[in-house]
């Protein structure tokens, strides 16, 4: 059932994103009077569609292949390849007769709209739930194997990233990667210590699905009525140390533990003030002992609509001066951070397991954000390059030559096509290890 869930999850995104893209071109190039022969949901590869329409001159479908959508446009280069159309004589209707303001505002149509429907979502997203984070204040990390060799520990609390201050416990990792940090202030126990970040280990870092989860103490906010320890004896307040004489700081540390004791009645010490007690505790068969534990510093940020556009506006921009320094990383191959690159596989494991609107909203910003600074890469074949070469001719006053634009869309369609294959390969084998 899960598996369903995050496929109709990406599914669902990726169409939506499209459509606001491809929506982007057809909007300005039908205000200019620019012909659109063909909107496509996916891909109708050898003229085959699941469904398909016709209305004000334009054929809309929804086609068989799922790896995106296009917006063919009369009289212009673009993935299509339609080198017929181009060898007639120019048209009125046509995209290569309008002046190259026009065209250009065709082509940037589509980064336009995604990245209006991010502002948008950011502003729903704060106006509805506001804007919730765990304060990295007072906040101790829990390690895995690659934070431990760079010298993290278990219980550090993060005070500095060079003179940074991080605020969001949950942007450490990121923060660590692009502030180019080189060293980082940690508290452990009574004592200030810097641990200096080796750089080449950058790529690892952003290859590590979680470098520093939140170490939660194993203290019980409440016990479940009517579960197995309603009766145990077990309190709010009180601190869970011993499983069957194993030592636990953090629930993280009892998790193996309790996996390993399922169907079983387990000596626990908890200690309740001053006092330490020995209290037995029953096991379910899912390793559960039916106990909420007190939440993590979760702060959140309540805003009223007016208050919402502001601080979506600087979400947006925050997200999108962070997805620029990944991109700039990705560039680095020294940094290894191009194994990071994923296809629609990496997009479908960021989505949860359950339908939830809040983390649905704030991945498809994300996701929008993505698309529309990707799109804009002077690569041809993305409209990057098509804006490229349409502001070459508003500078110089020269347009290029359709056989080079043909060229370059050939050229421009291999990268791309390397890219997906790079992104397939990482997803792959990371599925393999």
């Amino acid at each position: 059932m899960v598996i369903f869930v995050k496929i109709a999850q990406v599914v669902l995104a990726l169409s939506v994103l499209i459509l606001i893209h491809e929506f982007g071109h057809f909007l300005w190039a039908r205000l200019f009077g620019i012909r659109v022969e063909k909107f496509y949901l996916f891909f109708d590869v050898g003229g085959k569609a699941l469904a398909r329409w016709h209305w004000g001159g334009t054929e809309f479908g929804i086609g068989w292949l799922p790896f995106g959508g296009y917006c063919k446009i009369a009289g212009m280069v673009d993935e299509s390849m339609d080198l017929a159309q181009l060898r007639q004589e120019p048209q009125p209707w046509e995209f290569r007769t309008h002046p190259a303001w026009q065209r250009l505002l065709v082509m940037a149509g589509g980064v336009i709209n995604n990245f209006i429907f991010a502002i948008l979502a950011y502003i729903a997203i704060m106006a509805i739930w506001g804007q919730s984070y765990i304060e990295n204040r007072g906040s101790r990390i829990y390690v895995d194997d690659l934070a431990y060799e760079m010298g993290f520990r278990t219980g550090d609390e993060i005070l500095r990233l060079d003179d940074y201050v991080p605020e969001n416990f949950a942007m450490l990792q990121a923060d660590l990667v692009r502030r180019d940090v080189h060293k980082a202030t940690v508290l452990r126990g009574g004592d200030t210590l810097d641990i200096y970040i080796d750089q080449a280990r950058i790529g690892e870092v952003l290859n590590d699905p979680l470098m520093f989860d939140l170490a939660i103490p194993f203290v019980v906010d409440s016990v479940m009525a009517g579960g197995l320890n309603a009766g145990s004896g077990l309190r709010r307040g009180d601190r869970i140390v011993t499983l069957d004489g194993h030592g636990v700081e953090y629930i993280q540390d009892s998790r193996e533990l309790l996996a390993q004791m399922s169907s079983q009645e387990i000596a626990t010490e908890v200690v309740r003030g001053d006092d330490t007690l020995g209290l037995p505790v029953r096991v379910d068969s899912l390793g559960h002992i039916g106990v909420y534990m007190q939440a993590p510093n979760i702060q959140v940020r309540r805003y009223n609509l007016l208050e919402a556009i502001p601080a979506g506006w600087r979400t947006a921009g925050e997200t999108i001066r962070g997805y620029l320094d990944d991109l700039r990383l990705i560039a680095r191959p020294s940094t290894g951070a191009y194994k990071s690159v994923g296809s629609f596989i990496a997009i479908g494991q960021v989505f949860p397991d359950t339908w939830d609107w809040y983390r649905f909203l704030s991945i498809l910003a994300l996701l929008s954000i993505m698309l529309a600074v990707m799109n804009l890469l002077p690569i041809p074949g993305l409209d990057g390059g098509h804006i490229l070469f349409t502001l070459y001719e508003i500078v110089t006053g020269r347009k290029p030559g359709e056989k080079f634009l043909v060229a370059a869309q050939m050229v421009g369609m291999v990268l791309i096509f390397g890219l997906m294959f790079l992104a397939f390969g990482n997803d792959i084998a990371r599925i393999i290890h």
